[in-house]
């Protein structure tokens, strides 16, 4: 088996969003109102070739971001929250090519950890996949209610039937819903609600190492280790990276969240999260 990550551009989002802050004011009101913007970070898709076939797991974001019209500017936050910086080489397709996969003919599974457009802008580019998304996930992120709650669904493509998923209550280690993606358990899928409601992360174990794509569960490993949610999550954001560290003491884990700039030297390097005695440090593998 063997995992690669592709970085699909760049987002900027405000420092509210990534860590959540105490205070009386409301969670969205301090990412929308807030003058403090977060340095440009990484939009990361991954790719898991398994002797099963070609899994991919999100699809990164579109460089259609930067046309006129594309995102919703009446929508408050792609007003004022976030910016994309995208050109049509970054995006998943021309990359895939570059490695001498064809998305429309070579990949088996595309895997979303949920339907936000930097994790769903590239799904265009699998006509011919399954695409996997949580059946929840799914109906939130639909139709007009979805696109108030920042979802961009008439974006989708037009072809797009998915697969839906109820991931049962079918404990792996630390968490309470899995589903197994391979008939060889090498590749799970595992509840991370907080994010949103319905995010899910996908675990790829090669080698004894656990590489965890944990999409938004957090937007960086310092924030797990701190505990720190981000600013927009629902309530169950800490029993997931309570979870999730829960895991990383069981388990050699090589923790791979969506926009964390320090993923290629964590990579690199192989290194896993341990932990002793509460204090977190980094290890090499």
């Amino acid at each position: 088996m063997k995992i690669e990550r592709i970085q699909t551009g760049k987002v900027r989002i405000k420092e509210n969003q990534i860590s959540r802050t105490k205070g009386i004011i409301p969670p969205m009101a301090k990412v929308l109102f807030s003058k403090k913007w977060a340095d440009w970070v990484p939009i990361y898709a991954w790719v898991i070739e398994h002797e099963e076939g070609i899994i991919v797991v999100d699809t990164g974001e579109t460089h259609k971001t930067s046309v006129k019209g594309y995102l919703p500017k009446w929508h408050p936050y792609y007003a004022l929250a976030v910016d994309f910086d995208v050109k049509p080489e970054d995006e998943i397709g021309p990359q895939l090519l570059k490695m001498g996969i064809d998305p429309k003919k070579d990949v088996d599974k595309v895997v979303l950890t949920h339907l936000h457009t930097d994790h769903a802008g590239g799904l265009h580019h699998f006509p011919n996949s399954e695409i996997l998304i949580d059946r929840n996930e799914y109906k939130t992120a639909s139709g007009l209610k979805g696109m108030c709650a920042g979802y961009l669904p008439h974006r989708w493509p037009k072809w797009l039937q998915p697969t839906l998923m109820d991931v049962p209550e079918s404990p792996y280690s630390s968490f309470d819903r899995s589903l197994p993606i391979t008939k060889d358990g090498k590749v799970m899928i595992v509840a991370t609600p907080g994010h949103v409601a319905n995010h899910i992360s996908v675990i790829a174990e090669m080698d004894g190492v656990y590489y965890f794509l944990a999409g938004d569960t957090s937007y960086t490993q310092e924030n797990l280790l701190n505990k720190v949610p981000d600013g927009i999550g629902t309530n169950e954001s800490i029993q997931t990276l309570e979870n999730l560290l829960a895991f990383s003491r069981e388990n050699p884990t090589i923790y791979l969240p969506s926009h964390d700039p320090l993923i290629p030297e964590r990579m690199k390097n192989k290194e896993v999260i341990r932990q002793q005695e509460s204090t977190c440090q980094i290890r090499k593998h």
